[in-house]
């Protein structure tokens, strides 16, 4: 199953910026609507779009090897 780190690169962000980031900006500057996002933070195995993992990388100005990651279904 692939991961997305969402929260991980979001805390990140937040630390490097000194500020607290809200679903919301992430919402108004990706373009991504707050259920999907709600869903690529919480819900494990999230089947997100190619658009969507393009939009968070934009955003977070990183790969997507630094996205996702690969965890085992054990």
């Amino acid at each position: 199953m692939l991961r997305i780190m969402f929260k991980q690169l979001l805390d990140e962000k937040a630390f490097k910026e000194r500020r607290r980031i809200s679903v919301q900006e992430v919402c108004e500057e990706t373009g991504i609507s707050r259920p999907t996002l709600t869903r690529v933070a919480n819900v494990p195995g999230y089947n997100a779009t190619i658009d969507v993992l393009d939009a968070l990388c934009d955003y977070f100005d990183c790969e997507p090897g630094e996205l996702l990651q690969r965890v085992s279904e054990d």
